[in-house]
């Protein structure tokens, strides 16, 4: 049975066809790149071994082959396949979809909908999916390139697997290379450092890499180029970067933690990228002065200035002269003495104020500017510290009746070694005038 949404292609056989569209591939086997999903013992290979495919939801960069995935899947299941993107379409759109696939199921035909971009769908639109997910009017697979978990409802996550598709390495874009090479029927014409400069030039992306053989099989060229050649006649494609992404995240996370890792190489190159992909510096001046505060702390205590004088240098400077400032507060922030414990005090102390937080001081730190507030003890028995033995009076600063907390434990690393040796003898002189 036909329906408006079954599409029967009318483009002529012997019309042109791009080179990504003549290699896709025609079963499961041919896929590329892709075996911790569709191996015989990944998700994929045991669902359809089993006979048991579930609703699913491809989580992968663009180019890796999801839609070739779900089309072959569709064959593998003898489930009629209909394709949307979210991109284009809307509730009245998605609710034709829906009653095409259910006279299709009443025929004995289940459907296979692909989305591609489902993460662009609102709460409203994929909650419409769950009725047709549940009575098997549907079997859903959609194909995000952000974060599932916070792009996708939960209710629609419950009822589908997650399956992540990662970038193609080099050597999977070698094969795919090669197949290509197998259809246009002769080898590109490049050196083997000009070939490699192409297969970067894809960045893990298959479709990217085919379109750029299909321009370099098209030129008119004698022997063979080398990679400065290559790089004079196609232009390098632009890093992946999403700046409200999961890349952004991502890359910011590898920053921060090279930084605490205290690897200042793999610092810059992270930092690198994030501003090559566009990243707003001051973005970046923002985040390394947070890993000053929340990763060096008082271990060195500089580092906070540093990042500061950087941020201002920068301000000073503009781009791209003020980056160098920022990269060397990047520098140091890795190679300087780590410690999170003003950081683990100062949220173990937010704990224990949330829970005592109506608890008073005691009285006798409290002032007394009134007589009344003489007369009910407020200020009696304050020990001015300048006038006690070696400036201190040891006496307790905490709620009456509160257990004195631990929320500052400095570790023994940089300038805290020496706060150490400082709260050491502190909590000796308290034990002593305690005693």
């Amino acid at each position: 049975m036909s329906d408006l949404f079954d599409t029967a292609s009318a483009t002529p056989s012997t019309a042109p066809r791009p080179l990504a569209d003549r290699l896709r591939p025609k079963k499961l086997a041919e896929v590329i790149g892709q075996d911790q999903v569709l191996g015989p013992d990944a998700p994929l290979g045991v669902m359809l071994s089993s006979g048991s495919l579930s609703s699913l939801v491809f989580w992968g960069p663009p180019g890796v082959g999801k839609t070739t995935i779900a089309r072959l899947l569709a064959d593998e299941t003898d489930l009629h396949f209909v394709q949307i993107s979210a991109i284009f379409t809307g509730m009245p759109e998605l609710r034709k979809v829906f009653e095409a696939a259910r006279m299709r199921r009443q025929n004995g035909k289940g459907t296979l909908l692909f989305v591609d971009e489902i993460h662009r769908f609102n709460k409203a639109q994929q909650d419409g999916f769950l009725p047709h997910m549940e009575d098997g009017t549907i079997l859903l697979v959609g194909a995000t390139t952000e974060n599932p978990s916070f792009e996708l409802n939960a209710a629609v996550l419950s009822r589908a697997q997650v399956l992540v598709l990662k970038r193609l390495e080099l050597a999977d874009l070698e094969r795919l290379a090669q197949r290509a090479e197998g259809e246009i029927g002769k080898p590109l014409p490049l050196d083997g450092p000009a070939r490699e400069a192409l297969l970067e030039m894809a960045d893990g992306d298959g479709r990217a890499l085919l379109n750029l053989i299909e321009q370099v099989a098209a030129w008119k060229v004698t022997g063979k180029l080398d990679r400065e050649a290559l790089s004079t006649r196609l232009m390098k494609r632009a890093a992946k970067y999403d700046k409200s992404g999961d890349e952004h995240y991502n890359l910011i996370s590898a920053l921060h933690k090279s930084v605490r890792g205290s690897d200042p190489d793999a610092a810059l190159y992270w930092f690198a990228r994030m501003l090559t992909g566009g990243e707003d510096p001051r973005f970046l001046a923002r985040r390394i002065t947070r890993m000053a505060v929340e990763d060096i702390g008082l271990a060195d205590p500089q580092a906070q200035h540093v990042c500061l004088q950087s941020w201002e240098t920068y301000e000073r400077l503009g781009s791209p002269e003020g980056e160098l400032a920022l990269a060397q507060a990047v520098t140091y922030l890795a190679l300087a003495p780590k410690s999170n414990a003003g950081y683990a005090g100062y949220k173990n102390a937010m704990a224990a104020a949330r829970q005592t937080g109506s608890e008073p001081p005691p009285k006798h730190i409290m002032n007394a500017p009134t007589k009344m507030m003489k007369e009910q003890g407020y200020g009696d028995g304050y020990a001015y510290d300048h006038d006690a033995e070696d400036g201190f009076s040891g006496q307790n600063y905490f709620p009456d009746g509160m257990k004195r907390g631990v929320y500052y434990t400095p570790v023994d690393r940089g300038f805290e070694r020496e706060l150490k040796k400082r709260l050491d003898y502190f909590a000796k002189l308290r034990a002593k005038r305690g005693s």
